[in-house]
């Protein structure tokens, strides 16, 4: 049978329409309200053994099932420093890290903001082997101490050395992750280390090490940063991101009991040892919103910062700590 120009033309339109109005119907079944959610939608965010929040989202799949459109990927992140090197190289949207971390990358061109608190935690000190005749941070002087650069406990290092008349060129600093400076010290390599919860706990229980200097000022606040592209693409997703990491907040506070059970579990660790980093050392009700407590803690480690050529200059390191907070995601969360 033949079909004129005219009825062909019509029976186009009318595939195209049906075509479209199907493919409408369908986005916005899988949007929220109506809205359809972009097929290429992804939130990438880290998990950490020292952010014991990260720990419960990621198994409690909230962030999965209350973004059905959205890709949610995770990456572990070994340090502060890994954090910002993958927010830096857009592995990952939203990291966790030190407060000093974050002042630090920020201060070097890595575009970042901090959108929440997620911890304050006593998390850093220097330790020495248990028969180590060295009690006191002014013995360090001439001996080699293992530091994973660009993290707190390496920012406590040297404000404890500061502390003692000391500087960071006063001692031999063996830049390595911070599970290998555990096992330097463990092996002897390293005469000290500046540690971090929860390996710092864990070697302190099951390896008798001692821990020669503590002190929380010196510990800065666990951050949550986000791209700066990030937040201008998806606003949206941060939010959720904060209202997840409030709702772990009130899991961890109300579970005590099973939170220590999912930081054994997950970093693989003894009870006990889980039961000293999230119990005794670790401040989880807390404000989210960063503000003038946590600046008042950068404020206190940007000379050492400068001093120790940590950071391209003061002016730069000014002005990151002046543009870093951006704390309407947190008030808002719920």
């Amino acid at each position: 049978m033949t079909y004129s120009p005219t009825y062909r033309l019509s029976r186009r339109r009318a595939l195209l329409a049906a075509l479209l109005l199907a493919g409408t119907i369908t986005g916005c079944a899988e949007g929220e309200s109506g809205a359809a959610t972009p097929a290429s939608a992804q939130l990438r965010l880290d998990y950490a053994y020292y952010n014991p929040l990260s720990l419960v989202i990621r198994r409690q799949h909230w962030l999965e099932d209350d973004l059905k459109g959205t890709k949610v990927t995770w990456v572990l992140s070994a340090g502060s420093n890994k954090a910002n090197e993958n927010l830096r190289g857009e592995t990952i949207d939203i990291g966790s890290t030190a407060g000093a971390a974050a002042l630090q990358a920020r201060a070097n061109g890595t575009p970042i903001k901090t959108i929440g608190v997620y911890t304050k935690p006593e998390w850093a000190a220097l330790v020495v082997a248990k028969d180590s005749p060295i009690s006191k941070v002014a013995q360090l002087k001439g001996k080699k101490v293992a530091a994973t650069k660009g993290t707190d406990p390496y920012f406590f290092l040297l404000q404890s050395l500061e502390a003692a008349g000391l500087s960071g060129t006063d001692v031999e600093v063996v830049n390595l992750q911070h599970a290998d400076g555990k096992t330097a010290l463990e092996r002897g390599d390293v005469d000290a280390w500046a540690g971090l919860d929860p390996l710092m706990a864990q070697t302190q229980v099951d390896s008798g090490a001692k821990l020669i200097y503590r002190n929380p000022d010196f510990n800065s606040f666990g951050f949550l940063n986000a791209r700066e592209g990030f937040l201008a693409e998806h606003p949206d997703l941060a939010r959720k991101v904060l209202d997840a990491y409030e709702k772990a907040r009130a899991w961890i506070v109300a579970h005590p009991d099973e939170a220590v059970q999912l930081l054994a579990s997950e970093a693989k660790l003894s009870p006990e040892v889980a039961t000293v980093v999230l119990k005794e050392r670790t401040e989880v009700e807390i404000s989210p919103v960063p503000g003038p407590a946590q600046r008042a803690v950068l404020e206190r480690i940007l000379p050492t910062l400068v001093r120790e050529s940590q950071v391209r200059s003061e002016a730069e390191a000014r002005t990151a700590l002046d543009s870093l907070f951006a704390p309407d995601y947190a008030s808002k969360a719920s």
